[in-house]
This record gives C-alpha cells, sequence and structure tokens, in this order.
C-alpha cells in the first residue's frame, strides 16, 4: 500500500510539473487565434512556432484545446462515489472541542470520528489511505475555544487551513432541539467569484454528496469580507409560496490562510496560496 502511494504522488507531480508547458502553449496558441480572428500576423516571438501551434489547433476539440490542471486530478472521481471523511481532534481535547466533534460529524455526511489518543500526523494519513477515506479533518483549539481545522484531501491533496472561530454549539442555541436530520444536505456558496473562491468552494464541496431532490437540509457558507460563514438549517413547506426556515446548527466561522499542495503528513510541498501580512487592509485584495 506504502508503495502503491509513493508512485501515486510521484505520477501526480509528474503531471503537475508538466502543467506549466501546457499552460504556456495554449496561451500562445490563444495568441495566434485572436490575430488570426483580428485579421494581422502572429506576434513576432511566435514566428518560430506558429505552424506547429497551427498545426496542433486543427487536431483539437473543444475537450483537448484547454489544457487540464492538478486540480481535476486532485478531484477526478469526485461525485462518483460518495466521500468518506475522517475527523479527529488534537491531542488532549476538551470537552467542548469533542462535542464540536460530535455535532461536525453527523453535519457532514458519511463520517467517521477517532479518538487522536496517540496517533501522530503521518499514522492518521497511512489509516485514512489504508481505509479509503477521501478526506482527513483535523479540528485545535485553544484553552477550551475551537480554533483551528484542516482539511486534507487524500490521495493527493490539496491541504487547506482554516482559523475558526464563533463556534456556537447547538444546545448553545436559544431554540428547541430536535433530532438533526442525517439525509444529505443541499448546499448553497455565495460570493466564491475570485480563483482563490472557487478553488476553496471546490475543496468544500467535496465532503459531501450529491443529496436528493426532496432533502430538506441546507448547509450554507457565505463569504464576507473573507470570512466563511456556516449556517445548518432544515426547511418546512406551509404552502406554495411560505417556507418556514429552522436553524438546528452548529454554526460557526472559517478563516483561509493556506493552501498546500500535497497532504497534510508531507513536510516540503508547495505553497499554492498563504495569507500574506497586510493583505486584508486593502480592499481590492479580497482573496475570495
Amino acid at each position: 500500500m506504502l508503495r502503491k502511494t509513493i508512485r501515486m504522488r510521484k505520477e501526480y507531480l509528474q503531471r503537475k510539473g508538466a502543467e506549466q508547458q501546457e499552460v504556456t502553449k495554449y496561451k500562445k496558441k490563444l495568441a495566434i487565434q485572436k490575430a488570426a480572428d483580428a485579421g494581422v500576423h502572429a506576434p513576432n516571438e511566435l514566428r518560430n512556432e506558429e505552424d506547429q501551434l497551427r498545426h496542433e489547433m486543427e487536431l483539437e476539440d473543444q475537450n483537448t484545446a484547454v489544457p487540464k490542471t492538478h486540480i481535476d486530478d486532485e478531484y477526478a472521481e469526485s461525485g462518483l462515489a460518495p466521500p468518506k471523511v475522517l475527523i479527529t481532534t488534537s491531542r488532549k481535547p476538551s470537552s467542548r472541542l469533542l462535542q464540536f466533534l460530535k455535532e461536525l460529524k453527523i453535519v457532514i455526511p458519511n463520517s467517521t470520528r477517532v479518538n487522536r489518543g496517540n496517533y501522530v500526523i503521518h499514522e492518521l494519513a497511512e489509516l485514512a489511505l489504508t481505509h479509503g477515506f477521501s478526506d482527513l479533518i483535523l479540528l485545535h483549539e485553544h484553552r477550551g475555544r475551537p480554533d483551528g481545522l484542516i482539511l486534507s484531501h487524500f490521495p493527493s491533496g490539496p491541504t487547506v487551513y482554516f482559523a475558526l472561530s464563533n463556534v456556537v454549539l447547538r444546545h448553545d442555541l436559544r431554540t428547541r432541539l430536535d433530532t438533526m436530520s442525517e439525509e444529505y444536505p443541499h448546499l448553497v456558496f455565495q460570493n466564491f467569484q475570485s480563483k482563490v473562491g472557487d478553488r476553496v468552494m471546490q475543496v468544500l464541496k467535496a465532503l459531501f454528496p450529491v443529496p436528493k431532490l426532496d432533502s430538506k437540509r441546507v448547509l450554507t457558507f457565505v463569504n464576507q469580507n473573507d470570512f466563511i460563514v456556516f449556517r445548518h438549517h432544515t426547511y418546512e413547506k406551509e404552502d406554495y409560496k411560505t417556507v418556514t426556515l429552522s436553524e438546528i446548527g452548529p454554526r460557526f466561522v472559517l478563516k483561509l490562510y493556506q493552501i498546500k499542495l500535497g497532504t497534510v503528513e508531507l513536510e516540503h510541498t508547495q505553497t499554492e496560496w498563504v495569507l500574506r501580512p497586510y493583505m486584508n487592509t486593502a480592499h481590492k485584495r479580497k482573496v475570495l
């Protein structure tokens, strides 16, 4: 199993290494096509490659013209089968973190929670790979308050790091608590228009299976100034005009601060995106 995992990761890194070359060639083809549409000569720097690139363009169709990215390899099987998610905590978790773990386990269908015990990171990753889990979630806390969430996708990554704040458990809500439904939920994403926002949306979406049309659970992720607000509701139709919405919790806020290629146990991996100092001071630099 270990040799197979190493081979798969090497193949993935080789494909990712060739990705930039394909993107560069794709941009050259776009420049040639743009010049042809305008009825002018191709740029001078492409004169030596123009004949070869035009020949390749004639052989391409809509499916092969646009180069694939490493994201296509990471989530190539997303949606084909229900995801399996392994959830655990930091060592010696508080009672509040354990309660949050239990509630998050119900929020995410097909998830399994495991006591951290003496497991180290690479043992958790090996456990996830051996038992066919698609994702691993690690919850962290500071002085009894949940303050961090790490989400790692298997077998090739990425690993996304979130700061966690304003956690409100179901029993903290001032509403009557009913039994939490375990049907597959519908997902609502709002204000994830940027490239990084689309990446985060894809990472979160891959945690949940495809719901049935008559499902009455709704999970909402709303981006407000780069803070992702999470809410969990159920709804009931009273008539064709009226819908009753009930929050069943939990609720929390996520703040993205790093995306790394590869899985969580790998030490030397490429950083795809990281939150830099003063990045959130300019309105035009909003990442999500």
